[in-house]
């Protein structure tokens, strides 16, 4: 890409129950503490509606992702399953010397 030029990202809205688990890892990402005021992005649909979002960028594409209730509770259901899994799979110091000896 050449100096000076800008690169134009795809815009997706995405409604809650449609994120996948790349999207809630993500948003997870971004914010590991949750969401605040300052976060939120708001704008009116075609239905003259208010609609408040958080946005997440990705390389190529930004996405807003429609705030709820349930929307918070699934990143930390997600977070707190994420690190469940983590802490299945990562070996204790204990564990790795006791490996290395035998």
């Amino acid at each position: 890409m050449k100096k000076g030029q800008t690169t134009v990202l795809k815009r997706v809205i995405v409604d809650f129950k449609k994120l996948d688990n790349n999207m809630l890892n993500l948003l997870v990402e971004k914010f590991p503490d949750g969401y605040d005021d300052d976060d939120i992005v708001t704008y009116r649909n075609a239905n003259n509606e208010v609609v408040e979002c958080v946005e997440v960028r990705t390389e190529d594409t930004a996405y807003l992702i429609k705030v709820s209730k349930r929307l918070v509770m699934a990143m930390e259901e997600f977070d707190d399953s994420d690190n469940d899994d983590a802490e299945d799979t990562n070996l204790g110091a204990d564990e790795l010397e006791s490996t290395e000896e035998e």
